[in-house]
C-alpha cells in the first residue's frame, strides 16, 4: 500500500505529500480551522532562524525586490553589490530606479571586499547588498560597521547560504534584511521556486509585506493579523490598498512543500557537509586546486564546493580541458561561477540608471570568475558523491 506520509524517493524524503493532500483537502473542517501553509512556514523559519519576522515570497529574486522596496531605496539612489554573484542582484537595484555600483572580491573567501566597499561609498549611497557566496557568510561585521558609519541599509542576499553562520549567527539575519531562496537546487525547496525574506525591524517587515502582497493596507508584519470583521472586508466602502505593490506571494503549494523540507533542514546541510569533506580529501595536497578559504569564525553550509583552478598556467591544461576529463572518466560536470553581471549581454556597454558597465570595474572578480569550479554537493546517495570525489582525485593525480 502507498504510504501517503512519504515520497517516494529522492529529494521529497519528507512529510511533502503528506502536506500536499491535507492542503488540497480544504473542505475538511479539521484543516480549516488550522493557520495557512505560508504562515505555518513562515513562524517555523522566524523560530529556527532565531528572527522576528519572515515574509514568504515566490522567488528569492522577488525577495530582492521587496527588499529594495522596504530598504526605501529610490532613483538616484546608489546601492554597491559584489562583481562575483548572480545577476538578479544588480537587477533588483536597476528596478527600483537605482543605479548597481559594483565592489570588487576578496580573492581567497570569494565574497565582497569591505575596504572595496568603503572605497566606492558616495553621498548618494544608500545601501549595500552582501552575498553569501556558495554557502559562506561575507564578513558581516566589517561590513555592519562600514554600514553604521554611513548610515546605509545592509542586504543580505543568502540564497546560498541557509543555516551557514558568522560568529555563531546565521548568516541572513545579521544585516537590517536578508532574503533566502528555494529553487529547486538549493539547500530546500519548495517545488521549483520560491524565497523568505527576513528581518528584526517592524517597518521594514511591514513595507516587504505590502509590497509583494499587493499593498494591502491592513498587511502587518506577521503573516496573518488582522482585525478586521469580516463585514468590514465586505462593506463596498472598504478600502483595501495603500500602497503600489506586486504580487509577490508565496502559493499554499509552495509553502507546503517548503514546510516540509525545512523540517528536515539539518539532514538535507549534514549532507552537503559530508559531500564536501570527501571533495576536502580528493584536492589535498593539490597546489592548483585552491578551495574557497573558509575563515574560522564561519561555518560553510556548501550550496556548491568551489575551487579556483590554477592547472591552466601550472599544467597547461585548460578550464574546458579538465571539465571534459573528469566528465570522461565519470564525474559529474561541474559549474563554471556565473559570469560577471555588469559583462552580461543585458548590462554590458550599456548606461542604465546612471551606470556605465564595462569591463575592468572590478579587475579580481573579473580574474577569478574564469578560475572557479563549482561541484555539486547536493548527492543524495553518499556512496555516488565519496565516488565522484574519487574519480577527481584520480585526475588530480594523473595530472601531476
Amino acid at each position: 500500500m502507498h504510504n501517503q506520509n512519504k515520497c517516494s524517493s529522492g529529494k521529497y524524503g519528507g512529510k511533502e505529500l503528506e502536506y500536499l493532500l491535507e492542503f488540497l483537502d480544504h473542505d475538511n473542517p479539521v484543516n480549516k480551522s488550522k493557520k495557512s501553509w505560508s504562515q505555518r512556514f513562515e513562524e517555523s523559519f522566524s523560530e529556527k532562524l532565531k528572527v522576528k519576522y519572515s515574509v514568504a515570497v515566490n522567488s528569492g529574486t522577488s525577495g530582492l525586490h521587496a527588499a529594495m522596496y522596504a530598504a526605501n531605496i529610490q532613483p538616484g539612489d546608489e546601492v554597491i553589490s559584489p562583481a562575483l554573484t548572480v545577476i538578479m542582484d544588480a537587477y533588483a537595484i536597476i528596478h527600483v530606479g537605482a543605479k548597481p555600483v559594483f565592489a570588487d572580491i576578496n580573492p581567497l573567501t570569494l565574497t565582497i571586499d569591505p575596504n572595496d566597499i568603503e572605497r566606492k561609498i558616495t553621498s548618494k549611497t544608500k545601501a549595500i547588498i552582501v552575498v553569501s557566496l556558495q554557502g559562506l557568510s561575507a564578513d558581516m561585521d566589517h561590513i555592519m560597521k562600514i554600514a553604521e558609519k554611513h548610515q546605509l541599509a545592509v542586504i543580505e542576499d543568502s540564497a546560498q547560504t541557509l543555516l551557514g553562520k558568522y560568529k555563531g549567527r546565521m548568516a541572513g539575519t545579521i544585516g537590517h534584511i536578508g532574503i533566502f531562496s528555494f529553487e529547486a537546487k538549493k539547500h530546500i525547496t519548495s517545488g521549483s521556486e520560491g524565497g523568505m525574506i527576513v528581518t528584526n525591524h517592524d517597518e521594514l517587515a511591514v513595507r516587504a509585506r505590502k509590497f509583494s502582497g499587493i499593498g494591502y493596507r491592513h498587511m502587518s508584519a506577521f503573516a496573518g493579523r488582522t482585525s478586521l470583521a469580516i463585514s468590514d472586508v465586505q462593506d463596498p466602502n472598504y478600502l483595501r490598498f495603500d500602497t503600489i505593490g506586486l504580487n509577490y506571494r508565496m502559493s499554499e503549494v509552495q509553502a507546503a512543500v517548503g514546510l516540509a523540507q525545512f523540517e528536515r533542514v539539518e539532514e538535507l546541510l549534514s549532507k552537503r557537509q559530508q559531500v564536501a569533506k570527501f571533495f576536502d580529501e580528493a584536492i589535498e595536497g593539490c597546489q592548483w586546486m585552491v578551495k574557497q578559504e573558509t575563515p574560522r569564525n564561519c561555518e560553510h553550509s556548501y550550496y556548491t564546493y568551489a575551487v579556483r583552478y590554477q592547472g591552466t598556467d601550472n599544467l597547461n591544461v585548460s578550464w574546458k580541458e579538465f571539465y571534459d576529463r573528469y566528465k570522461k572518466l565519470g564525474g559529474d560536470g561541474f559549474y563554471g561561477a556565473c559570469m560577471i553581471p555588469y559583462l552580461e549581454p543585458s548590462l554590458n556597454d550599456k548606461e542604465i540608471n546612471g551606470a556605465t558597465f564595462k569591463r575592468g570595474l572590478c579587475p579580481i572578480a573579473e580574474s577569478v570568475q574564469q578560475e572557479i569550479m563549482q561541484f555539486k554537493t547536493n548527492y543524495r546517495d553518499m556512496e555516488v558523491a565519496k565516488k565522484k570525489a574519487e574519480i577527481l582525485n584520480t585526475l588530480i593525480n594523473k595530472l601531476s
